[in-house]
């Protein structure tokens, strides 16, 4: 299923599941977004999963998000594991509707709630995730290789 969101200029930016076309383009904008970068093969594992969604905007991958739904002592816990848009597309609602696709969709796939890490220093990443209801559950010391993690976690009705 492709969804449709408007996007900045005159384009429409779309949502849907990732293809083993994207990876690539899914690589290069994880490699420009993050100073340690999963490796292609990471993305390959999550092929298939409902929870890895590009979007897409004139024919082009400009970000993505992957996740999945675990069970966790006995409740269904969905887990936003990688989410990023690409440098220049930042900034223009890309990661809002990644977002906005993929709470519904671990949902959908019995999470109960949803949680994510995010990088201590990453303020743009803290008020995004905020906005969509996020709130921090507890601090992980060095979970990025030397940096601090803030775990988040949105309750689902």
């Amino acid at each position: 299923m492709t969804v449709q969101f408007p996007a900045d200029r005159n384009d429409d930016l779309s949502i849907r599941p990732a293809k083993r076309a994207d990876l690539l383009a899914v690589v290069r904008i994880e490699n420009a977004s993050f100073p340690q970068p999963w490796p292609h093969e990471a993305f390959e594992r999550f092929l298939g999963e409902p929870g890895f969604l590009v979007a897409v905007s004139d024919g082009a991958v400009v970000g993505y998000v992957v996740g999945d739904v675990v069970s966790n002592v006995g409740r269904q816990l969905g887990h936003i594991k990688d989410v990023a848009v690409h440098p220049d597309r930042r900034g223009n609602g890309v990661g809002s509707a990644l977002l906005s696709r993929s709470i519904p969709v671990l949902a959908a796939h019995g999470a109960d709630s949803v949680k994510l890490e995010v990088r201590e220093s990453n303020d743009g990443a803290k008020h995004l995730y905020r906005k969509f209801g996020f709130e921090p559950l507890r601090r992980v010391p060095d979970y990025y290789d030397g940096e601090d993690a803030i775990v988040m976690i949105r309750k689902l009705e």
